[in-house]
């Protein structure tokens, strides 16, 4: 497929992404396969059930994210909702995707008709990525100001989906000029709030058209609160890729269960999320092709009880009732009080002709 020209659609695999197209759904597995391949591949699987367009991985080794090191500043906050306390280098140990399963995760992704594509994290997730043929990148909220990571992601010269957790304006247009300063214009920034399960108090959604209009770009959302309405509400701002963490059940565990959807929601989320954008429609005050029964059904003036020619017209013969055909209600001070010209039947729409 053709890569668009314009900066507010972007070409990801065989689909066009952007405000006039419909809601492009990432499933995000991140570390919910708990450590088991056949729970990954069902996972695909679900995803291709529910109706979205793409599975996301994140591609890192614990010792290509951080090093094994116990220090407090290797240690999540004791306070953390999910993680408190923990050691990073531990976390990402019992988080990541194992590479060896990348192939396999890719391929029942695209027998499914999926987008594969990853987070990668350093140069060899990218090298591996490549080797794969991703279709897309995507820059983590945390990996915002990796500059040398931005740059060789945008040297692929494929789509990157930018995510902004964290982040303040600053930030991302640092980030986005990277990314265009090596030739690459195919950007997706997503509003995200960086907290796990975020408020959706603090998912300040306004933001999402501000930064469209701002950096001039398709814009998304990266979405960790509970279930569907934060990201749903999204589309109606001008969200055109929503990510959302998926799992077969929370109830099974895993480092990101507590915020991700089950296969009943993220299927509630593709199908909801089309709806919401299909009722944007256009700017319109008036009448649709659907309401032409509506219209055919408003009030309007009727004659409601037999006359005479000289009859008074008066609201014991003349009333505004359903449906139209007569003259228009608001017509009734003007008619009443005139005389009909003609003997008319009760249930004769009231015009000009028969006063």
């Amino acid at each position: 497929m053709p890569i668009p020209q314009d900066r507010r659609t972007v070409s990801i695999d065989q689909h066009l992404v952007g405000e006039d197209h419909r809601p492009f759904v990432v499933a995000e597995m991140s570390g919910n396969h708990n450590g088991d391949l056949g729970r990954a591949l069902a996972i695909v699987d679900m995803i291709a059930e529910s109706g979205a367009q793409s599975v996301k991985l994140q591609t890192y080794r614990a010792d290509t994210i951080t090093i094994d090191a116990d220090g407090p500043a290797f240690r999540v906050s004791e306070g953390h909702e999910l993680w408190g306390g923990k050691n990073l280098y531990q976390l990402y140990e019992e988080a990541h995707t194992p590479w060896e399963w990348h192939g396999p995760i890719f391929e029942r992704a695209r027998e499914h008709g999926l987008v594969p594509f990853s987070s990668p994290f350093d140069d060899t997730a990218v090298d591996l990525l490549e080797d794969l043929g991703a279709p897309v990148y995507k820059i983590a909220s945390l990996e915002i100001g990796d500059l040398p990571l931005l740059r060789r992601v945008a040297r692929t010269g494929k789509p990157v989906i930018l995510s902004t957790g964290a982040a303040n304006i600053t930030d991302v247009d640092l980030a986005v000029r990277t990314i265009r300063a090596e030739g690459n214009d195919q950007i997706v920034v997503l509003g995200c709030t960086s907290s796990y399960p975020a408020s959706p108090a603090e998912s300040n959604l306004r933001t999402i058209p501000v930064l469209r209009d701002t950096f001039d770009v398709v814009v998304g959302l990266s979405d960790h609160t509970m279930g569907i309405g934060v990201a749903v509400a999204a589309v109606a701002l001008g969200a055109s890729v929503l990510e959302k963490h998926v799992t077969l059940a929370r109830s099974d565990g895993g480092v990101d269960s507590d915020f991700s959807l089950e296969p009943a929601e993220l299927a509630a989320l593709v199908a909801e999320s089309e709806r919401g954008w299909l009722a944007l429609g256009s700017v319109n005050v008036g009448p649709t092709a659907g309401e032409t029964e509506s219209r055919r059904l408003r009030r309007s003036l009727f004659v409601v009880a037999d006359v005479r020619q000289g009859d008074v017209v008066s609201s014991a013969n003349v009333r505004s009732i359903r449906p139209a055909g007569g003259l228009e209600p608001a017509l009734l001070d003007t008619v009443t009080g005139r005389t009909f010209t003609q003997d008319v039947p009760r249930g004769t729409p009231l015009s000009w002709d028969v006063i």
